[in-house]
């Protein structure tokens, strides 16, 4: 598989939190927030992948982009599409995508500053073969949780998009998380879903930089896989 001199493109600093407003609706702030995320209620994908066509794959809070990238260079005729609330990572994922076009990789690989607060209005109905929801940050504090992306809303924009028989990724290494998602899931009662407990149950290759943090810490972390019934 081709890889990727990472050192021609030097990271910005990793800052773990943005605003907590840009993890909320923008119909919901009642200020003006220059920094706030853009909303697409559309999109020419001819602007954003080589083949013109729209993405298979969907990778929500792609972080700085790893499993991104390597997902699409390991699967070079399916779309990849991240999005990310983090201006600055979104940025520099993008700076390495245009950096490796013009040598023939990365076509088929996007990402934009965007908060999925606000919905998926520019993805078509059941067009997305897989979507990854990895790490997403935990708002540990119970007053927090309403700036949690994973809402009943969150939910129903996923079941829309995805294909009748497309597969719905989580990965947290949070317990408190996990359990959150999972009695969402209960209660918005349109996926099934189980627990993989091993890398062949899970079926994807490509790790994240938190799953291999993980791996090297001993911290234990949890991967389901869901299905719409």
């Amino acid at each position: 598989m081709t890889t990727i001199d990472f050192t021609k493109y030097p990271k910005p600093r990793s800052r773990r939190h943005v605003s907590p407003n840009q993890y909320l609706p923008k119909d919901r702030i009642r200020i003006d927030l220059e920094y706030y995320p853009p909303l697409i209620p559309s999109i020419a994908w001819n602007e954003h992948f080589l083949n013109a066509q729209a993405p298979q794959y969907l990778d929500i809070g792609c972080g700085m982009g790893r499993f991104l990238l390597e997902t699409a260079l390991a699967e070079p005729k399916k779309n990849i599409l991240g999005l990310e609330v983090r201006e600055y990572a979104a940025n520099w994922i993008r700076s390495v995508i245009q950096g490796e076009r013009p040598h023939g990789v990365l076509g088929n690989a996007e990402t934009l500053w965007y908060s999925v607060a606000n919905g998926l209005p520019f993805i078509t109905d059941a067009s997305v073969e897989k979507i990854f929801y990895f790490f997403p940050d935990p708002w540990f504090k119970k007053r927090h949780h309403y700036r949690r992306a994973f809402t009943p809303a969150f939910l129903d924009e996923c079941a829309r998009v995805l294909k009748p028989e497309g597969t719905f990724y989580l990965m947290t290494d949070v317990p408190d998380v996990d359990a959150y998602q999972r009695e969402t899931l209960r209660q918005h009662d349109v996926f099934d879903f189980e627990e993989c407990p091993d890398d062949a149950s899970w079926g994807l290759i490509q790790r994240t930089d938190q799953e291999d943090f993980s791996l090297r810490k001993n911290i234990p972390y949890v991967r389901v896989k869901c299905w719409k019934k």
